[in-house]
């Protein structure tokens, strides 16, 4: 029998709990279709001097695909819940290869921004996927297997860079998008026979789909507050990697593409944490636990400043930084699936919206306070991005401490 066959059937006969096969290729698909928001990162200096931009103009490449990424959030997530994923994440996915060839091919910076902001349209399928494996997962497993689909996002995410630096070197930048491309069709038609057949679908609208996404919103505090941490968290994140090729590729380190791409590595150590945070959650622990993430964001920029002109303590840094954002974002999306599990992909679309624009800035203010003072100037915004997110995680732990933890009491239906 297929592997295929073997996990449907495993996912079909588990009443729907989410088997260890499909658990963990619901991870890898996850990684593998994030990663294309994150390939442009470890290669800005190289892009720059190729298409003759500033450093500051470059890393709006990043903020491009971001901006993608917040639109498809906000507008392709909700489908999830009204259409079947089978059939929307490999139709997504083939829009993102075409538009991954589209930023091989571009001979200008608006164009390849453009074309970046397709592939963040596409990258969404990512998300989706994470609502799917929620919605298998069984009541006493939820934070386990948004761990483990989130540690898959996350190492899509950081070694992304490393795959990245390492085939530029190889075929030149434009040649890590043309692979993209092809690894994007392959999961579609991957996806296309591995996924298990969806449940009963909402009937209604696309424009109530959308309606009750703001609905959502509106009515749960709980899904406002883990946004607005979460999209804190994410713009630290992004103010880092959107910044660090400039500081490695200059004095006194030096460091081509294959070099900093290999930094993803390190920060793939942070990946680890993401098992552990849903356990933490399934405790009913983790309003305590987004305060330490929290605090470790800010940590980590002291160690990253503190240490610029060290290799060593800049690993200690991403890796501290890493287990921080991840540890925010495992425990924020294991809680805000329980606020309404008929409207999980809803739920996720309006939480990775604000995210998302969160990174957004992040990437655009970042690339900024780089060109404007530096190294220093990038770690002073991070460490005040991480000590917003430290009183946001505070807040919510206090307006919280009424219940054990943070188990969300049950919402209203949307929709």
């Amino acid at each position: 029998m297929r592997a295929g066959d073997e996990i449907r059937r495993e996912a079909a006969g588990s009443d729907r709990q989410l088997g260890t096969g499909l658990g963990l290729a619901l991870a890898a698909a996850t990684g593998l279709a994030v990663a294309n928001l994150y390939y442009a990162q470890p290669l800005l200096h190289t892009i720059g001097d190729d298409l003759g931009t500033s450093e500051g103009r470059t890393g709006l490449v990043v903020t491009a695909g971001q901006v993608g990424y917040a639109v498809g959030l906000a507008f392709v997530v909700p489908l999830g819940d009204l259409i079947s994923r089978r059939r929307l994440i490999p139709t997504v996915l083939g829009g993102m290869a075409a538009a991954l060839v589209g930023v091989a091919a571009a001979p200008s910076l608006p164009v390849l921004a453009l074309a970046l902001v397709v592939v963040g349209l596409g990258a969404v399928a990512a998300q989706l996927l994470v609502a799917l494996t929620a919605g298998l997962a069984g009541d006493g497993e939820r934070g386990r297997a948004v761990g483990t689909v989130m540690t898959g996002l996350l190492l899509g995410i950081l070694l992304a860079r490393t795959v990245a630096g390492g085939l530029a070197a190889l075929f030149g930048w434009r040649g890590v998008f043309v692979v993209a491309a092809i690894v994007a069709v392959a999961l579609a038609v991957g996806l296309a026979r591995l996924l298990p057949p969806d449940g009963e679908r909402v009937r209604i609208g696309y424009g109530a789909v959308l309606a009750s996404t703001a609905e959502l919103l509106r009515d749960l505090p709980e899904l406002r507050r883990s946004a607005l941490l979460g999209a804190l968290g994410f713009a630290t994140f992004s103010v880092f990697w959107t910044t660090i090729s400039f500081h490695l590729a200059a004095a006194p380190f030096d460091w081509g593409d294959g070099a900093i791409g290999l930094l993803g590595l390190v920060g793939a150590a942070g990946a680890v944490c993401a098992t552990a945070a849903g356990r933490l959650a399934d405790r009913g622990l983790a309003a305590p636990g987004r305060v330490a993430a929290a605090l470790a964001v800010v940590a980590s920029f002291g160690l990253l400043w503190t240490g610029r002109h060290s290799v060593a303590a800049i690993v200690v840094g991403v890796v501290v930084l890493d287990v921080g954002v991840q540890g925010i974002q495992v425990l924020n999306q294991t809680v805000i699936y329980e606020l309404a599990p008929e409207a999980r992909s809803r739920i996720t679309s309006a939480y990775m919206t604000l995210y998302f624009i969160g990174g957004a800035l992040g990437s655009a203010v970042g690339a900024a306070a780089y060109d404007a003072g530096g190294w220093g100037r990038t770690c002073a915004l991070g460490v005040a991005l991480g000590g917003a997110a430290v009183l946001a995680a505070t807040y919510a732990l206090v307006r919280t401490s009424g219940r054990a933890g943070l188990r969300p009491a049950p919402a209203r239906p949307a929709g």
